[in-house]
């Protein structure tokens, strides 16, 4: 891979030579939980009681309102709600927000609208009626379809109700996602095979599989569970998930994705390109690319506080922009997850930089194997996925 080297301190300390708007999504985050998981990081709060739905939908309206003049104009090519647990809202009004998505924003004919639901919030006809409300994708949070690690990893659901929203998601969505994970307290690789198993046994047109870690501020990470497996069986783990995904239709398009042809989650893969997203909701995290500048953003992460600050007018807790020096990084961190990789003509698009910015780093990773040496990719080996963090470092200002 040969390209002039130009230093990143040798550039305008923010992006510009932006010619045109990546791809844009919305994030919409409903943060309320029946319980918070002993692993879960996100912004997540349990409930107390019934849900401020319509005082939480009046905020997201002005939330959108307040935001409209940075997208206006720009079409909405995918939306996610996320949380927390969506599908604890009713069917009225995850309607009534899709309603004001489709009022306020210029979404795609095409749009693809995804919601994330648990197994212990869900009855078939909600489920059915989240679809006439205007969601296209279901994604739902098995995590384990075995009794005993659905009860290690500390869910509110049992094997019945994970069998039975699979069931239901394959029978009213030509597109979802289960979402199941590995490296549980007390697995090991026969049991991991069986989970595999039982989630094909569904016809997934794509499969999410995330490794448990123990992140920083949870339960587990303070009082880790006993029985987790060794990094070897994890690795094996991992192989008998690309080898079971394979012979299952499902070609493996990201580092924890697999999908069917035709069935890749669009939304995910905009970030992974670097696309814009606009975030909205308690917490939810926002990226807008401008031609001058390139701009990340943070909504008030407490839900009451958020509602009040929405209400008065901007809910946003920060805003800043990003320094040329952190654009490669910030772009690799995402783009470097796709088995398949990206353009090299899509850095420059996508941060305003040259790609002769990133010479030396792209050459380094070429020489040590862990990156394609085709000049016209920017593509991970295996050896690149399989010590990505690595990879991604070497791209650090």
């Amino acid at each position: 891979m040969t390209i002039a080297i130009v230093p990143v301190s040798a550039l305008s300390r923010r992006a510009s030579g932006l010619v045109q708007s990546p791809p844009l999504s919305v994030y919409v985050h409903l943060p309320w939980c029946l319980r918070k998981c002993p692993y879960c990081d996100f912004n997540s709060h349990e409930t107390d009681g019934e849900l401020p739905e319509a005082r939480y939908l009046d905020a997201l309206r002005a939330d959108l309102e307040a935001s409209v003049p940075q997208v206006w104009g720009r079409s909405v090519q995918t939306v996610f709600i996320g949380g927390g647990t969506p599908s604890l809202f009713s069917p009225e009004s995850i309607d009534r927000l899709v309603t004001d998505l489709r009022t306020h924003l210029k979404l795609a004919p095409d749009a693809e609208v995804t919601l994330e639901a648990n197994p212990g919030t869900f009855e078939r006809e909600k489920f059915r009626a989240f679809r006439d409300a205007g969601v296209t994708r279901l994604s739902v949070g098995i995590q384990s379809f075995d009794a005993d690690a659905l009860q290690r990893i500390g869910r509110v659901h049992d094997r019945q109700q994970a069998l039975a929203a699979a069931q239901a998601a394959a029978e009213h969505y030509p597109t979802f996602n289960l979402d199941l994970m590995y490296g549980l307290p007390g697995q090991d690789l026969a049991a991991l095979r069986a989970d595999l198993a039982q989630a094909l046994a569904f016809s997934p047109p794509h499969l999410s599989y995330y490794n448990l870690t123990l992140e920083p501020n949870t339960l587990f990470a303070s009082r880790p569970p006993e029985g987790l497996p060794d990094d070897d069986t994890v690795a094996d783990m991992q192989q008998a998930i690309e080898a079971g995904a394979a012979a299952g239709g499902l070609a493996h398009y990201e580092v924890s994705a697999y999908a069917r042809p035709g069935h890749r989650a669009r939304h995910n893969l905009n970030y992974w390109t670097f696309g814009d997203y606009l975030g909205l909701g308690a917490g939810a995290h926002g990226k807008l690319s401008f031609h001058d500048r390139i701009e990340r953003t943070a909504r008030l992460r407490h839900p009451r506080r958020y509602m009040e600050a929405a209400l008065a007018g901007d809910a946003v807790e920060t805003r800043r922009t990003l320094d040329a020096d952190e654009l490669p990084f910030e772009f690799m961190l995402n783009a470097l997850r796709l088995v398949d990789g990206v353009s090299a003509a899509s850095f420059a698009e996508r941060t305003g930089l040259p790609l002769a910015s990133i010479a030396r780093a792209l050459a380094r990773a070429a020489e040590r194997g862990l990156l394609d040496p085709d000049p016209g990719t920017i593509r991970p080996t295996p050896l690149g996925l399989r010590f990505l963090n690595d990879l991604q470092q070497m791209f650090l200002g």
